[in-house]
């Protein structure tokens, strides 16, 4: 099978990249520069995979890149909850690279594409209210890359629709796990968690957690089968941070514990605390003040059952491998650049 991946040098991109040439399939992988050797340097190492450029807003690269494609897996995203000034470039990275993807795919009469969207897309429920399915759609869209991925996503289907293009999507939880070279929001979170960023107490919320090799394996699926629709790719269970932070003190004793369990109410206040930690931590930031508004009164409740009866998929990393893995990553990538 010959296979695209955009944004191929991400932290899903890449391990796709890897799982698929491991598999057997041909591989292009798709990055924004070829001349930039942060992009590509992992990539060429790997030997086996063909590399092109595939600029989401240049519709010649993305068709070029397409040529000859079977399963092209659309991951290229722009990722960041904190940044300011970055809504419209998170936007037009979802949505028209995602129109912009599915036409050149269209054009070169791809067999199928996946792309990858995210249980951002799902809402979020009432803590005793039954959890969010493929069938739901978030409403709250203040958070820019909620907006992004939500929107993304309905103009996806819209485009296939009108193509009659063959496309699934997967919708990823927040991806932990090896196989990144920088962080992402997600991995941020838990590099502040590892610098005691919680030590004074952990928040009543709970995280969207799921490993990048179960991630891959979604997509393999959802690529291999005679499927369609939606698929959330996460964790059987959202675990709370005080949970987190329980195991990864266990892998790690220097990983300080919450010394206590901040009330709900102080959740509006954890974009400052946030602030607070990078300042004199040096702590990643990784909560914006919209996201934390959003998650007022609320939390992370999705459901995995459809992947798991329509595709076969399982979860087959625990908490505890994942967390162990996405920790040694970040010390074998702080090591790197000291």
């Amino acid at each position: 099978m010959q296979t695209l991946v955009t944004g191929a040098n991400g932290h899903l991109g890449y391990n796709l990249v890897v799982a698929l040439r491991d598999a057997g399939h041909r591989v292009r992988a798709g990055v924004r520069s070829l001349g930039d050797p942060a992009k590509t340097a992992r990539l060429k190492a790997l030997g086996g995979v063909e590399l092109v450029e595939a600029e989401l807003r240049r519709p010649d690269q993305l068709r070029a890149a397409m040529d000859g494609i079977d399963v092209a897996f659309h991951a290229a995203a722009v990722y960041d909850y904190v940044t300011p000034g970055r809504g419209q470039e998170i936007l037009d990275a979802s949505v028209r690279g995602a129109e912009a993807a599915l036409r050149a795919a269209a054009d070169a009469r791809v067999r199928k594409v996946v792309l990858t969207s995210s249980v951002v897309t799902l809402p979020f429920t009432a803590p005793d209210d039954p959890p969010s399915d493929e069938n739901d759609w978030t409403t709250d869209l203040r958070v820019p890359y909620v907006r992004a991925k939500t929107e993304g996503e309905r103009v996806a289907w819209r485009v296939a629709g009108e193509l009659g293009l063959n496309m699934v999507t997967v919708l990823p939880g927040a991806i932990l796990g090896p196989g990144f070279a920088r962080n992402t929001p997600s991995i941020d979170a838990i590099e502040a968690m590892s610098m005691g960023a919680l030590r004074f107490g952990a928040p009543d919320m709970n995280f969207p957690l799921v490993d990048v090799r179960d991630v891959v394996a979604a997509h393999l699926l959802a690529a291999e089968q005679d499927c369609e629709g939606r698929f959330a790719a996460i964790n059987d269970t959202q675990p709370t941070f005080r949970s987190m932070l329980e195991t990864m003190h266990a892998i790690d004793p220097k990983i300080p514990l919450p010394m206590m369990q901040m009330p709900r109410f102080l959740a509006r206040a954890l974009p400052l605390f946030d602030r607070l930690n990078h300042a004199m931590l040096g702590t990643p930031q990784s909560l914006s003040s919209e996201l934390a508004a959003s998650l007022q009164g609320k939390i992370w409740n999705v459901s995995n059952r459809r992947a798991k009866e329509r595709l076969g998929w399982r979860q087959s990393i625990t908490m505890e491998q994942s967390l162990r893995d996405t920790l040694e990553t970040i010390r074998a990538n702080r090591n790197r650049h000291a």
